[in-house]
């Protein structure tokens, strides 16, 4: 349960600044932080305006009571907040903001809330109805997340203060929280590893493109779950002691995988295996007064996310292509079309690669690059989603990932030991195994002519040597 909530005073008091220096009557916008499993404080790194609608509409504005636009006469009221407008604001909007930014958050951080910059009167005047309908579509706009509370920050312009509630994402109920500034940003220490991996599962018939690859993420998790770490060498321990200062290397030691899942081991509606593998670079922050397990935690998590995200841009870029009706079908869209059971030879499609790029205070935000993009496209999009105040020089933009993700697709044919890769469109398992056991008739005719015809040979050596030995012999 949060009892109170920390934030990075230089960063928020700067926000604040350019908040009144604008002067916009409402605001509405995205925090991220850390809520911490084992602490009862929420951390506050930044605080993300929400940009315009594709139409240029503002995703909160005021709205009239319904009184005044109906042209009734208000009800008297010693409260300022009986003639204030309320807010109003585009949930699908937000929502969709929270998923942009949470794809390009790296471990240790995450979106944990909502920010209105609002008037006293506007806030109050609001139902908390509406403030936690819009804390819950942000909750579920992103996945692995175990927290049930979520922060909901109002900063006052009239009169000037900061109020910080807490959301119970279930229920909807609102309550106070201790709201105080720290030095978060300074502090942070970064963890960050390389993951190899590779991991090869049976493919059914009926299963989609997208049930195919979280079926191997989701092995792929019980993998990094059960790794062993070694930071900067030396093995993991609840006593282990590291510096505080500079980047923290981290390794993880995989076990050896002794058995093999039992719906492995059918070929029953099998269409083929898939190769799931490449190298995954994965980064964790690490705030003050955190265990450094939390920390391992966070980078595990950081490579499955980052995983899931890729899978969640090829899906989106499917999409899109598949709604403007392009006369050329774009790799993805080729990706997710694919029909198992009908390949017939090797399918290979790489996935997005990371990209990191400076944010705040020494930290990094991500992207990810399709094969057609440039680290230009990348910065375009951070602009867009986490208002880059300031322009980043192309060389401090990071590619740390060399071996790309990949998923390769064998079909059945290629699997089975002695099959042909060859066989014709439409052949059924069943329809495999007859022919293979005609071949093998055949085969075994061929091996009895051959053995036939050498006993025949062996025989007319014989009788040919019984009467020529007696007649050397008598001679």
């Amino acid at each position: 349960m949060v009892k109170a909530v920390v934030g990075d005073e230089p960063h928020l008091k700067a926000f604040e600044e350019t908040l009144s220096s604008s002067s916009p009557q409402a605001q509405v916008g995205l925090v991220v932080g850390k809520l911490s499993a084992s602490s009862d404080r929420a951390l506050v790194y930044s605080l993300l305006p929400t940009p315009p609608t594709d139409a240029g509409a503002p995703p909160c504005s005021l709205r009239a009571s319904s009184s005044s636009s109906s042209g009734a006469k208000p009800k008297t009221s010693k409260g300022p907040s009986a003639s204030a407008p309320s807010l109003e604001f585009d949930v699908d909007w937000i929502a969709e903001h929270a998923r942009q930014v949470s794809r390009m958050l790296l471990g240790g951080m995450s979106v944990i809330g909502i920010y209105i910059w609002a008037s006293e009167a506007s806030f109050k005047a609001t139902s908390p109805a509406v403030l936690s309908q819009v804390i819950r579509v942000v909750s579920h706009a992103w996945y692995g997340s175990g927290f049930d509370e979520r922060l909901l920050i109002h900063i006052s312009y009239s009169p000037r203060r900061w109020a910080c509630r807490i959301c119970e994402v279930a229920s909807g109920s609102l309550r106070p929280c201790d709201f105080k500034y720290s030095k978060l940003l300074a502090s942070l220490q970064t963890f960050r590893c390389t993951y190899n991996f590779e991991i090869r599962l049976t493919v059914v018939q009926a299963e989609p493109f997208k049930t195919v690859i979280l079926k191997a993420i989701n092995h792929l998790t019980e993998e990094v779950q059960n790794a062993k770490s070694l930071i900067d060498g030396d093995l993991f321990s609840e006593v282990i002691n590291i510096s505080t200062e500079g980047l923290h290397q981290v390794d993880f030691l995989v076990p050896f995988k002794n058995d093999v899942p039992v719906e492995e081991c059918s070929l029953e509606g099998v269409a083929g295996l898939l190769r799931f593998a490449g190298s995954v670079s994965a980064l964790a922050y690490l705030g003050p007064k955190e265990s450094i397990a939390e920390a391992i935690s966070d980078l595990k998590a950081d490579i499955i996310t980052s995983l899931r995200s890729r899978l969640d841009i090829i899906l989106d870029e499917a999409d899109d292509d598949s709604t403007t009706n392009d006369l050329e079908s774009s790799p993805s869209q080729e990706a997710t079309q694919v029909i198992f059971h009908e390949l017939r030879e090797p399918y290979s499609f790489s996935f997005p690669t990371r990209v990191l790029i400076p944010w705040l205070a020494g930290s990094y935000v991500c992207d990810y690059l399709q094969q057609s993009e440039t680290t230009e496209d990348a910065m375009e999009r951070c602009k867009e989603v986490i208002s880059l105040e300031t322009d980043v020089d192309k060389s401090s933009i990071i590619e740390p990932e060399s071996v790309a993700v990949s998923a390769t697709l064998e079909s059945f044919w290629d699997v089975v030991t002695g099959a042909s890769s060859r066989a014709p469109a439409g052949s059924s398992l069943k329809d495999s195994r007859c022919g293979q056991t005609d071949d093998s008739r055949r085969r075994q005719g061929t091996n009895l002519n051959i053995l036939a015809a050498i006993f025949a040979l062996l025989v007319a050596l014989l009788v040919g040597f019984i009467f020529t030995f007696p007649a050397r012999w008598n001679s």
